[in-house]
């Protein structure tokens, strides 16, 4: 089996591409080919008995995507995007990659004769905008108000019309907000609810921009990780003709957040954090989703953690070797 990733240079696409080489199968089938893809060129994982290959391409560059599918990957996970606050900000260059990136992906794949590969798109709760139930099922309308979540909207939408086509067999998971990452902080809006965890947890302040009456959805990397392989497992039939699906996740607000931590690692971690109000991050935030309803997506198989707590001590032991600064 050949398997395609997208984006995976970024934090979900190494620690996917690492699981992968771990386990060396997919859906029971030996993954014998690992292509690796990002605009700069991956770090290859170590473990897999078959060949990796690592690519500097940019997705938003029509010819190169064209090269990447010629070689028919069995499945393809679909990571590359430009983040939240980076799409707000410089609105070309998210269409570009988020939209345009993406429609040349599905071109390249519809371009080749008698195949139909596996696409696994990681999608975002930001395709939908308020005004919001209580919880949102899978199929509440999209009224995205950022540009990530409507260019997020419009691949699902464009997936779903390939896969109805039959040039793929898609599906689309809209990923809560993936906490704690690791690594240093990137451009998204979202970025906050990792970093008043990740730098107390590490020795260092963190900056917070937001009211702790902040409410949303979080999984873990780890999670995320089995978010994707376990898609990859589901044929278009079991989805039903609804090819996205809202993954599982915790529920809390920020200060629960700050609570967790306290419980966790004691009150002079949590006191490293700082409250400094960002009016951009607060508008984009005031628009988002807080709770959803995911049953769809767990009655076919999905899990994420039960507790912030229990995504703490994931952090914990996957990224500190458990241990914690004092």
């Amino acid at each position: 089996m050949k398997v395609l990733i997208t984006g995976a240079a970024g934090m979900i696409g190494r620690k996917l591409a690492a699981r992968l080489a771990g386990d060396g199968a997919l859906n029971g089938t030996t993954v014998d080919h690992l292509l690796l893809v990002d605009v700069i060129a991956p770090e290859p994982p170590a473990g897999l008995a078959g060949r990796i290959e690592t690519k500097a391409s940019d997705i938003s560059n029509n010819p190169d995507v064209a090269g990447l599918i010629s070689g028919r990957p069995d499945v393809i996970f679909h990571l590359a995007a430009i983040v939240s606050g980076e799409a707000e900000l410089d609105f070309d260059k998210g269409y570009r990659i988020n939209l345009d990136g993406t429609r040349y992906l599905l071109e390249a794949i519809r371009a080749q004769r008698d195949y139909r590969p596996k696409l696994v798109f990681a999608s975002s709760i930001a395709v939908f905008g308020a005004p919001f139930p209580e919880a949102i099922p899978d199929d509440f309308f999209h009224t995205p108000l950022t540009s990530y979540g409507t260019q997020k909207a419009i691949a699902e939408l464009l997936i779903a019309d390939y896969a109805r086509r039959g040039f793929l067999d898609g599906i689309a998971i809209r990923l809560p907000t993936i906490c704690v990452r690791p690594g240093k902080p990137n451009r998204a809006a979202s970025g906050f609810f990792s970093s008043i965890i990740r730098e107390p947890l590490a020795g260092e302040d963190a900056i917070l921009p937001v009211e702790e009456s902040v409410r949303h959805w979080h999984a873990s990397p780890r999670a995320a990780v089995s978010f994707l392989l376990h898609a990859a497992s589901l044929a278009g039939p079991q989805l039903g003709g609804r090819i996205a699906l809202t993954m599982p996740g915790v529920c809390c607000t920020v200060g629960e957040q700050i609570a967790a931590l306290r419980r966790i690692a004691g009150d002079k971690v949590a006191a490293r954090i700082r409250h400094q109000r960002d009016p951009m991050i607060m508008r984009i935030v005031d628009g988002w989703p807080r709770r959803f309803d995911a049953r769809r997506a767990i009655a076919l198989g999905f899990r994420a953690e039960d507790s912030f707590d229990e995504i703490i001590r994931v952090h914990i032991e996957d990224e500190l070797g458990g241990r914690i600064a004092a």
